[in-house]
């Protein structure tokens, strides 16, 4: 498919070629299933839902529900009012949320619908019955990833359900990130072993990722109750994992209900993960227990037994900026080289911290933000790489340039399992080392000469 890609590369302001990153309704659409019975609302045309829906089944291969305002020609001139009245009325009569998540699309956002206006009449005229809940997330296509549609929804859980009652409660507040479910049940287990109590929103697992029971549920048992969330603005502190996705949400909580905010990476690899238990630590006034130290302890002992086989290997990643930053700590940890370092999602601490990481042990390393994979491609072809780490759309060039390829991050549409095995903690980083080691060793076999086609590697 991409054997006609130059090594010659010719600077590009106007066009993306194999763009690393999607827009911001999938981002703010799954963040709004992380809340227990809530359906997430798109504002805009069928084919928008569609697509969102679409895209986030083949990532989970679970069915994805969401409603749609539905907009034709009309609402496109006269505004998309009466749909999201109409819809509202609809969606409470017929599939009874506690919760509808709305979030804007390009053609909502280009007419300039004025959403919490809606709401507040479809409140008064009866739309939305008592003690139901609408919240809202502006989240226009044309600006933006879905990390920054991520982030905004969440910042709506926090405008529109977090509150003070000048009561500190014994919890702390954890905002995971755009991770996976097996991701966020992991910070949620890291917690509970270290006795800490967490208000985790928004939570993904058992929604995404349930057991098959026989019996459909439109709401399953997972997800962020209204009432932890609205709890949030009286917890000790909160933990944003992420600049991007989660660094804007915890500062309006704080800003909101003075609850003080801990900004820290998502906890891949063993510092960025050691932070994070630092914190949880910290905050909740409870010592590291030993089941926790044997788990960084294997990770360091498997690191160490295959240092041999990482030791200078150049690496290419592409992904969510909060994903990458953290990957790429666990890849110098491992000794390697991560020479290209992209991602899709605008946003200048990307660069600024990548910088920060790799100047001193990978000085020649190429980093970008609001790039492609076509530029990506490119850099591989002007000198190779030993492994690819990047989603699903990376296959391509892995095929073509006979690397090691890695699936990590979203979206990853050609496998089934990837929801159910964590990268974040010290277990996580022991699940991403197994596939990178797996990927290089699984190449050397195909290509060796017989006489070096060991039994044991």
């Amino acid at each position: 498919m991409l054997d006609g890609t130059t090594a010659e590369v010719v600077e590009r302001k106007a066009l993306r070629i194999n763009a690393a990153k999607t827009c911001q309704p999938i981002g703010a659409m799954y963040a709004a299933l992380g809340i227990h019975s809530c359906m997430p609302h798109s504002h805009g045309s069928q084919g928008c839902c569609s697509y969102h829906r679409s895209h986030l089944t083949r990532h989970f291969k679970e069915p994805v529900m969401a409603t749609t305002s539905s907009f034709t020609e009309g609402a496109s001139v006269f505004g998309g009012m009466a749909n999201l009245t109409q819809s509202l009325k609809n969606i409470f009569s017929i599939y009874n949320p506690e919760v509808v998540a709305v979030h804007t699309t390009c053609l909502s956002e280009v007419i300039g619908d004025d959403i919490p206006t809606i709401v507040r009449k479809s409140k008064e005229e009866g739309s939305i019955p008592d003690g139901k809940v609408v919240i809202h997330a502006n989240t226009p296509s044309f600006v933006g990833s879905h990390v920054y549609g991520f982030a905004n929804m969440v910042s709506g859980m926090v405008n529109y359900l977090a509150e003070k009652t000048g009561t500190t409660l014994n919890q702390v507040n954890v905002i995971p990130g755009y991770v996976e479910p097996a991701d966020m049940r992991e910070i949620k287990r890291l917690a509970a072993a270290m006795g800490v109590n967490i208000v985790m929103f928004p939570d993904t697992s058992n929604v995404l990722d349930g057991p098959l029971t026989g019996q459909y549920k439109m709401y399953p048992e997972g997800g962020a109750t209204v009432a932890q969330i609205k709890s949030s603005g009286d917890s000790i502190a909160t933990l944003a994992l992420g600049h991007f996705a989660s660094h804007v949400p915890a500062a309006t909580l704080e800003s909101k209900c003075n609850v003080p905010a801990a900004f820290m990476e998502l906890p891949i690899g063993v510092g960025p993960t050691d932070r994070f238990v630092d914190a949880l630590r910290s905050y909740g006034g409870v010592e590291v227990p030993a089941s926790v130290d044997l788990e960084r302890g294997r990770l360091v002992d498997l690191m160490s037994d295959l240092s041999q086989y990482f030791h200078g290997k150049r690496v290419a990643v592409s992904g969510d900026p909060d994903q990458v930053i953290a990957l790429t700590q666990l890849l110098l940890e491992l000794e390697m080289k991560p020479v290209y370092c992209i991602t899709g999602s605008p946003g200048n601490q990307f660069e600024k911290r990548m910088h920060e990481l790799l100047d001193g042990p990978v000085p020649d390393a190429k980093i970008k933000q609001n790039a492609d994979l076509f530029e990506l491609h490119q850099w591989m072809k002007q000198a190779p790489v030993d492994l690819l780490i990047t989603n699903t759309y990376g296959k391509y060039i892995a095929r073509v340039e006979n690397v090691p390829f890695v699936r990590f991050g979203f979206p990853i549409l050609d496998r089934a399992a990837h929801r159910f095995f964590p990268t974040v903690g010290y277990a996580g980083a022991i699940n991403l080392i197994n596939q990178m080691l797996n990927a290089i060793l699984d190449k050397k076999d195909r290509e060796c000469a017989e006489e070096w086609f060991e039994l044991v590697q």
